[in-house]
């Protein structure tokens, strides 16, 4: 379970820091349903910019937000439907999009899930503690921007290979940056890291998202919920929810499949990930270009015993079709030889690698289970291409200019030609020796208790139930935090 055992002392300074700073802090229920946000907070918002270091966006760590880059409120979930003219499949794929969250990915919420609870429980003291984030992108970035509007200091760690977009946007928000060698897969190389951190300060304090039941907890809540009200609205009588597909990476948005299968029994859950990296499916290693994915090991928050299938991209899959949406002339060959409507084409840049990545696992679930016109499979997008500017002018450089001939050879090998190898549908003994993979980096390496990584197991049930269970204490802890610092008043 989430530690929220209480620190009075570092409270009370915790506490005096939000005062002095006017931080207010949303429940996980407040993200769900925005609505139950104070009148004075909405207000506060209509003048402050989406990616503003401004601690009143701590309010826009949801999945509503209106999808404008300024002053906007909240509508309803922001997501995308793909069409069959796109994925050659009958069946309806949709995927939330991460782009319209503070820092254009979701994982600021990730990262409210792993701090937060550690602020209103004293644990974490900002006048002492730095939180250090280590990541392959996205997670440090969240961490750095929601430290800074909870007035924490930190530091992003996250490999040297990660776009430049990624480096530049940290060197304004975090307070240190540490690059490690490597690229996504190289996730060793973090954790070395966060353990040498540990030996040399002693004012640190590691939010690991490989191993935080925080982030585990916020998409169990947040995200399945938001899933859930779309599936409520794009669903007719004759429809089904057949599951949903995400690649792994810390696999904390694997959460909200757990949701889901509660409200949904019948439904699947199918994790992706790169085929040069085959963790899940071969125990295999390499390089990969599928930004945002952390492989060679097995995180420590998957719930393997709950994941129906496994998936692996060809990243040149990804980056192929990533040219195929975002150049002028691959938008083009889609208006005009596949009849793919203007609306979708402007919504196309919201989808960045590993979100085109989570698309191709949608396409190859469809196909496998032969589904039809009334399955629904659910995925997300958990940044966009705005991140990835400076990739796509590599490939420009690297391959030349992009001709409409070029996006119909992506299209077609990329995209239409996707096939159902490279997969495979678990039985309980495959979950298993996944599920024991976690031994080798989580108890040799990284000194987790053997005791617990069985309790994920044989415990199943209420392991992972009591985690899922403290989301209202956790939102009891924030409310009587708001209440001693009396800003609501």
């Amino acid at each position: 379970m989430i530690d929220l055992t209480i620190n009075e002392k570092q409270l009370q300074r915790t506490v005096e820091r939000a005062k002095e700073k006017n931080i207010i802090i949303p429940t996980f229920e407040q993200m769900k349903n925005p609505e139950l946000i104070p009148e004075k907070i909405k207000e506060k918002l209509k003048d402050i910019g989406l990616w503003d270091v401004n601690s009143l966006n701590l309010f826009r760590i949801t999945w509503k937000n209106e999808p404008v880059k300024e002053g906007g409120l909240y509508s309803g979930v922001n997501y995308i439907e793909l069409p069959e003219e796109i994925t050659g499949v009958p069946a309806r794929i949709i995927a939330l999009a991460g782009k319209w969250f503070p820092t254009g990915a979701h994982k600021v919420g990730a990262t409210f899930g792993c701090l937060v609870p550690r602020l209103v429980t004293g644990q974490f003291d900002p006048t002492h503690h730095k939180a250090v984030w280590p990541s392959t992108g996205n997670y440090c970035r969240g961490g750095a921007y929601n430290s800074q509007l909870l007035s924490c200091e930190s530091i992003a760690i996250l490999p040297e290979g990660m776009s430049q977009e990624r480096f530049e946007w940290l060197s304004k928000v975090a307070g240190e940056v540490i690059a490690t060698p490597g690229c996504e897969s190289n996730v060793k190389e973090i954790f070395d890291k966060t353990w040498e951190l540990r030996r040399t300060r002693d004012n640190v304090m590691i939010f690991n998202q490989f191993e935080e039941l925080g982030n585990h907890l916020w998409h169990y809540e947040v995200t399945g919920h938001a899933m859930e009200e779309v599936l409520n609205e794009v669903m007719g009588p004759n429809d089904k929810y057949a599951g949903v597909c995400l690649t792994s990476g810390s696999a904390g948005t694997l959460g909200c499949g757990d949701y889901l299968k509660e409200v949904y029994p019948l439904s699947k859950i199918a994790v992706g990930e790169a085929l040069q990296c085959p963790t899940l499916l071969e125990n295999g290693y390499g390089d990969h270009r599928i930004e945002g994915i952390g492989d060679k090991h097995v995180p420590w928050i998957h719930n393997v015993k709950n994941t129906d299938m496994v998936i692996a991209i060809d990243d040149n899959d990804s980056l192929g079709v990533i040219r195929l949406f975002n150049e002028p002339a691959g938008q083009e060959f889609l208006k005009e030889e596949l009849g793919v409507s203007e609306d979708l084409i402007a919504k196309l840049p919201w989808i960045g690698i590993s979100g085109v990545a989570n698309i191709l696992s949608c396409i190859k679930f469809a196909k496998y289970y032969e589904l039809t016109k009334n399955d629904v499979v659910l995925t997300v997008l958990t940044d966009s291409m705005e991140l990835y500017g400076s990739r796509l002018k590599e490939m420009r450089e690297r391959m030349g200019k992009y001709e409409k001939i070029d996006a119909a050879v992506d299209y077609h090998k990329h995209l239409s030609a996707i096939k159902t190898d490279n997969l495979q549908e678990l039985t309980y003994k495959d979950r298993k020796r996944i599920h024991n993979l976690k031994y080798y980096t989580w108890i040799e390496q990284q000194g987790k208790e053997l005791d617990e990584l069985n309790a994920q197991w044989y415990d199943y049930d209420n392991y992972w139930g009591s985690v899922h269970k403290q989301k209202d204490k956790i939102d009891e802890l924030i409310n009587e935090f708001n209440e001693r610092t009396g800003l609501l008043k």
